[in-house]
């Protein structure tokens, strides 16, 4: 019997108590992933079975839309209960799943405690690292001792998620410093954390988007990072367990956007919703390929007089696009990291203009062979070569160029950097492959 089976019977019989043993045997994901496909009467049933602290488990393991099922079949009352066996920052991602009355509904009746804090981290946008921080942390003024500070932990801690690393703090709240648990234990009782504390290295804003925080997580291979306002009064802290799912998040949404298709949209969007996202992009490309295709008009009459070349054409403009497309995505992953920007970089074209050379080289001799072995003529190898090597070269050029100048004009290079690669690989491609066959057209009849 599978998962699925299994809650279902359960729900037959409305038992708690095997319920609840679930939670036992499967990881909260798990069942979460199975109880999205029962039916709403299955499902409503199954939610009043599950006891506060397992549906907290549950929804902290769900995904938004499922969250917003489930939570649809409790009061508020019931709803502010979960919410008590739950961080405060998963609480928050909650409440902005619900409708706005409700939402206010639910925190007016939040205790004040609180409430200051949900209000701090439903300020933040939901993408920025304000809007993914954890509120458990502890942070421990400047001025208490060692055994002070062991103290306020012992009593602290049961509550707080992180504990090892203790942030130390001003009278103003402002991030000073960090003393781990180690140092604590083995330094004098009358040590002051002043004296103990190690500079924070690396902090983000509040409103930084959390891509910023991933990329420090990556690229300095962190285990946690402050949060702080613009007075560098600490907010809250990202772990590297928050930030796992932003990077594969922001992967996923970086590699739909390469290829036309909205972030949003899921294998199981409806038609209407996957229609919407997608036909957009589709218009673009028809409009560049138009442009692409009059270059191709613009040669009617050599192309009749030698057939060959409508055979050899689409090589080089496919090798052309493949090229670029592989410096394409270097680039598009180098500027999501924040390593590279128009600015500094910019030098880094000659590397590409180069590369390009080379590649176009090889694989330009590898096809003008193949054409020469075909058709039993040297020029049409010449030109394929000739073309190979000059459009290999705008490939990989544009495939640097093209993201860099969308970062800095503000457009997300993600988005539209494919679309104008594509236009410049076909239809410099076709007019190079093209215009050298014009031009030595005599040698080809």
């Amino acid at each position: 019997m599978n998962l699925l089976e299994e809650i279902r019977k359960i729900i037959y019989i409305k038992d708690e108590m095997l319920i609840n043993r679930l939670f036992d045997e499967y990881h909260p994901v798990d069942i979460a992933l199975e109880a999205d496909e029962l039916e709403d009467d299955e499902l409503e049933t199954f939610a009043h079975l599950i006891n506060h602290e397992n549906m907290a488990h549950l929804l902290e393991a769900s995904e938004e839309d499922f969250s917003a099922r489930i939570m649809a079949f409790f009061t508020d009352d019931e709803l502010i209960d979960i919410f008590t066996h739950m961080e405060t920052s998963i609480v928050a991602d909650l409440l902005g799943v619900l409708s706005t009355v409700r939402r206010k509904a639910i925190f007016s009746s939040i205790k004040s405690a609180d409430k200051v804090t949900l209000k701090m981290i439903l300020s933040f946008d939901e993408e920025s690292a304000g809007g993914i921080m954890t509120t458990n942390f502890i942070a421990l003024r400047e001025n208490l001792t060692a055994v002070e500070a062991v103290k306020k932990i012992i009593s602290i801690s049961p509550k707080t998620e992180i504990i090892d690393k203790i942030f130390v703090t001003d009278n103003y709240h402002r991030l000073k410093g960090i003393v781990t648990m180690r140092d604590l234990l083995v330094s004098h009782s009358d040590t002051l954390l002043s004296d103990l504390l190690e500079e924070v290295d690396f902090y983000v804003y509040g409103t930084d988007d959390q891509e910023v925080a991933a990329n420090l997580f990556s690229k300095y291979e962190l285990d946690i990072l402050p949060v702080v306002n613009s007075n560098m009064a600490i907010l809250g802290v990202i772990t590297s367990e928050d930030i796992i799912a932003i990077i594969d998040q922001e992967h996923n949404e970086d590699m739909l956007q390469m290829h036309g298709v909205n972030a949003d949209e899921e294998y199981d969007s409806t038609l209407f919703e996957s229609f919407k996202s997608r036909i957009p992009w589709l218009i673009v490309n028809l409009v560049t390929a138009f442009l692409a295709s009059s270059v191709v008009k613009g040669f009617e009459s050599t192309i009749s007089q030698v057939v060959v070349l409508s055979a050899a054409m689409p090589i080089v403009t496919g090798m052309g696009g493949n090229a670029g497309s592989q410096t394409l995505s270097i680039i598009i992953t180098s500027l999501a990291r924040g390593e590279l920007s128009l600015k500094e970089d910019y030098k880094l074209i000659f590397k590409e203009i180069f590369l390009g050379l080379f590649e176009g080289a090889i694989i330009g001799i590898l096809a003008a062979a193949v054409f020469v072995f075909w058709h039993h003529n040297i020029y049409l190898g010449f030109i394929l070569f000739f073309a190979m090597i000059l459009n290999m070269i705008i490939a990989c050029s544009m495939g640097f160029l093209i993201p860099l100048i969308l970062d800095k004009i503000k457009i997300d290079p993600a988005i539209a950097s494919s679309i104008f690669l594509t236009t410049f690989t076909d239809t410099c491609g076709f007019f190079i492959f093209l215009g050298l066959a014009t031009i030595f057209l005599p040698f080809l009849i």
